[in-house]
C-alpha cells in the first residue's frame, strides 16, 4: 500500500483546484485554518484580526493558487500570505493612548507644573490624617517612628539614641507600626 506525504496529498488538492474542481480546495482550509489561525493570534494578539486575516489569506491564496510553484510546503507559502495580510493589518492599527498606563512624556500638565488641587487636598488629607493617628500613639511608638520612617535613620543609630538594644528597636518599631496602622484605620472609618 502506497502511502502519500502530507506534501503529496496538498499538491493532489493544488491540481485538482487548479483543474477546475474548487470544492477540493476545502479540504486544504479544513487542514490549515487552526494552524494558520493560533499562528496569526500570537502575531496579531487579537482572535478577532485572526480569524480576518486567516479568512483574507485562504481568499488571496485561492485567487493566487496558479502561482504556487511548489518549492516549499504548501502551509508555508499560506502562512507566508497570512503573515503579509497580518503585517499589511497592524499598520493600519490605529495607535492607542492608554491614560491609565502613559508615561511621564505624555502625561497631561497643567501650566507651571503646579500638582492638581484634588491632589494636593488629598495629600494635605493624609498627612493630617497621619498625624492624628501619630498623636495618638504613646511617646515610645511614636518617637522611635519618627526616628526610623521620618528621620530615615537606621538602627543603629535608633539604638544609640533610645538607649535601647538593636532588638527591642525592632520590636518596639513593629508594634509602633501595628497601632499606627490600627490607629489610621479608625481615623479612616470615622
Amino acid at each position: 500500500m502506497n502511502q502519500l506525504s502530507s506534501n503529496q496529498i496538498d499538491q493532489q488538492l493544488i491540481q485538482a483546484t487548479l483543474d477546475g474542481n474548487s470544492e477540493v480546495f476545502g479540504q486544504l482550509i479544513c487542514k490549515y485554518q487552526n494552524r494558520l489561525y493560533n499562528g496569526l493570534v500570537q502575531m496579531l494578539r487579537s482572535e478577532s484580526d485572526a480569524e480576518d486575516v486567516v479568512q483574507e489569506a485562504f481568499i488571496l491564496a485561492y485567487t493566487k493558487l496558479s502561482s504556487f510553484q511548489g518549492n516549499s510546503a504548501f502551509f508555508t507559502w499560506l502562512y507566508r500570505i497570512g503573515y503579509n495580510v497580518a503585517i499589511t493589518k497592524l499598520r493600519r492599527r490605529k495607535p492607542t493612548v492608554s491614560l491609565e498606563n502613559r508615561d511621564d512624556a505624555t502625561q497631561f500638565q497643567l501650566p507651571g507644573n503646579t500638582p492638581l488641587p484634588d491632589a494636593e487636598l488629598e495629600r494635605q488629607e493624609q498627612t493630617e490624617q497621619l498625624m492624628e493617628a501619630l498623636d495618638r500613639l504613646s511617646e515610645e511608638h511614636r518617637s522611635i517612628l519618627v526616628l526610623r520612617e521620618m528621620e530615615e535613620m537606621d538602627y543603629d543609630a535608633i539604638s544609640e539614641i533610645l538607649d535601647l538594644p538593636i532588638g527591642t528597636v525592632r520590636s518596639r518599631l513593629h508594634r509602633a507600626r501595628s497601632h499606627l496602622k490600627q490607629q489610621l484605620e479608625l481615623i479612616m472609618d470615622s
